[in-house]
């Protein structure tokens, strides 16, 4: 499909594109750039005499603030961006994605989902994940994008890149606009690399609302890997959490299934250094020319489901790649009183089932542990090695 296209220099433009969702940051506030206009006012006025006119201080204002604040653009999908979008994203939001739904079958493997929306749904690497994981349970699967051409696009890789074949997955219908309606529900609800495409915080959270009332088992929401992806979910996350809709159709409360282990604010962004919560995903790409060797995708995601937090797993978390040693592992945990925890795990002290667990255990895997003061040192003797 790219060979028949006019796209040139595919390789730059995939790079490209790839840098640069990779460090966009979101649209700052209106309120936030009434507050840093006003700072900057009030700097100049306190150090410098020179500006007789208020029409000076003014331009040397928003001289300063196109200098130092984030232009944010919205992009917009036609043909030819499409196909570099493809190129770049369809098999590493692939293989986030499929890491959020192994998350839901690992723990849940009696759930059969048989209703799907993607909200932001691209070049269709949720329906493929999603049909990789539930295909035989799943029946209707609603791809919802606001470009034309990524539509196009997504049905026709499903169609084998022919306009006329057919449809390799069936129940695959595309929209263009967001069904508000909040009397169908479906099973599983996603939005992957969608919410930090919107141009306001309000926007966000009006989707966010509108996605949690399309959502009767699952919404499952995935970012970049950086802080502003993560700080993204939270934001999304306590408002599911904490918001109470009018006249929910649904009063089900909602409750974090996965990653974290509590509801509690993330331990991650209040530290004296915020970090990311970030998982990482390895996976083949897509053999082009300039991309044939395995790769990492790093992602953050949450993955909100209906019910009581009784119905979750609340094993501390392990959200760093974990450090094996000589007879010793380090594991940094988010575990369910909301605090992190960096535990030192040996087979004398914790007992050689957690051990050796621990030391077979990976970056975002649960640790089966159901308290921290597990983790502490205890007066067991070493076991033999085996």
């Amino acid at each position: 499909m790219l060979l028949d296209s006019a796209v040139t220099n595919v390789e730059k433009q995939v790079q490209a594109l790839t840098n640069y969702l990779w460090s966009r940051h979101l649209p700052v506030e209106p309120g936030e750039l009434q507050r840093r206009a006003e700072h900057l006012e009030k700097k100049f006025l306190e150090n410098s005499d020179s500006f007789q006119t208020e029409e000076k201080l003014r331009g040397a204002v928003l001289h300063a603030l196109r200098k130092t604040t984030y232009h944010w653009q919205e992009l917009s999908y036609n043909e030819g961006l499409s196909l570099v979008y493809m190129a770049a994203r369809l098999d590493g939001g692939f293989a986030a994605v499929s890491r959020a739904f192994h998350e839901i079958r690992t723990q849940l493997p009696e759930f059969q989902p048989k209703t799907l929306m993607d909200f932001g749904s691209g070049t269709g690497s949720v329906t493929w994940a999603a049909h990789s994981i539930w295909g035989q349970s799943l029946r209707e699967y609603m791809c919802v994008d606001s470009s034309a051409a990524m539509l196009d696009l997504a049905e026709k890789l499903l169609k084998g890149g022919s306009e006329n074949g057919k449809l390799y997955i069936p129940g695959v219908f595309f929209r263009q606009f967001l069904p508000v309606s909040p009397k169908v529900q479906f099973n599983v609800v996603v939005s992957a690399f969608s919410l930090s495409e919107l141009p306001s915080k309000a926007d966000r959270a009006e989707i966010v609302q509108t996605l949690w009332r399309k959502t009767s088992d699952f919404l499952i929401l995935v970012e970049n890997g950086t802080k502003a992806g993560h700080c993204l979910l939270m934001e999304a996350r306590d408002l599911v959490l904490k918001g109470k809709e009018k006249s929910p159709l649904d009063p089900r409360p909602g409750f974090v299934f996965a990653p974290c282990p509590h509801e509690l604010p993330c331990p991650q962004l209040t530290a004296s250094k915020p970090l990311a919560c970030s998982f990482s995903q390895a996976y083949h790409p897509i053999p082009f020319s300039w991309s044939k060797k395995p790769k990492e995708e790093k992602f953050s995601m949450v993955i909100l489901a209906r019910g009581s937090p009784e119905e979750a797993n609340r094993w501390p978390r392990i959200t760093q790649p974990v450090l094996k040693r000589p007879r010793h592992v380090h594991c940094h945990l988010c575990c369910p009183d909301g605090h992190m925890q960096h535990a030192v795990l040996t087979a004398r002290r914790h007992g050689r089932d957690l051990y050796r667990c621990a030391r077979v255990s990976s970056w975002g895997d649960l640790l089966p542990v159901t308290t921290p003061s597990e983790l502490l040192p205890s007066p067991v003797e070493d076991p033999p090695e085996s």
